[in-house]
């Protein structure tokens, strides 16, 4: 199941939303404005994000088009409640991978979710991710790296699932702990040591090969090729 943000600032239905989306299993975050919604993503993990067009403070459009910018691959699943074709091919241009025009069915949100999700795996099946010579079982929770089993912590395979979902972008040590530890209450430095021992765990002859620091920032996953 996946982290989402549902950026929607009418209450009755962001907390709708949310419930139902939990008990499928999903973990939801939800913010009202676009200011919010901005923080969650700078602070916390996120697999895809729902997200309203007409907030207040930073619109969605703006939102959405900012994560671009930064070249932020996260699905984003436009909320809007005009059905012209000029305002729904404004919210594609400015970055969202689908939309949806209010009202709509629960049944159908959910489906575009798990359409979303699916390509972000970049493979029918969502239950693998491959990056390079890695790959990574989500239902049996394994990892592979070239020809052999990488035998990783829960701690760790969420730490690589994280990164391989935004594979060649730049990861914050913020949402990077969010990813691993949820709202545990945990020091700093233990970030630095798990990074430390899946870099190992993936390559022993070079430990630099898939994780790259990004000083003062966060990390990078890469293909392992460069």
């Amino acid at each position: 199941m996946a982290r989402l943000l549902i950026v929607e600032d009418e209450p009755t239905l962001a907390a709708a939303l949310a419930q139902g989306l939990r008990e499928m299993g999903h973990t939801c975050r939800v913010a009202g404005d676009g200011d919010t919604a901005w923080w969650e993503l700078e602070n916390e993990a996120i697999d895809l994000v729902v997200l309203d067009v007409m907030i207040p403070g930073l619109s969605g459009l703006a939102l959405c088009r900012r994560l671009r910018q930064m070249g932020d691959t996260l699905p984003v699943l436009m909320l809007t409640a005009r059905d012209a074709i000029d305002d729904v091919v404004e919210g594609l241009d400015a970055g969202a991978d689908d939309y949806l025009t209010k009202p709509f069915a629960f049944a159908e949100l959910t489906a575009r979710i798990a359409s979303l999700l699916r390509r972000v795996s970049g493979q029918a099946n969502a239950g693998h991710l491959r990056v390079g010579a890695l790959g990574l079982d989500l239902k049996s929770r394994r990892a592979h790296v070239d020809d052999r089993e990488a035998v990783l912590t829960a701690h760790e395979f969420s730490l690589l699932e994280f990164m391989m979902r935004r594979a060649g972008m730049v990861v914050t040590r913020t949402q990077l702990m969010a990813a691993g530890w949820d709202d545990e209450d945990v020091p700093a430095n233990v970030l630095e040591v798990h990074v430390s021992n899946l870099r190992r765990k993936l390559d022993p002859t070079d430990t630099r090969r898939f994780i790259r620091t990004m000083r003062g920032v966060g990390y990078r996953l890469t293909e392992g090729d460069a």
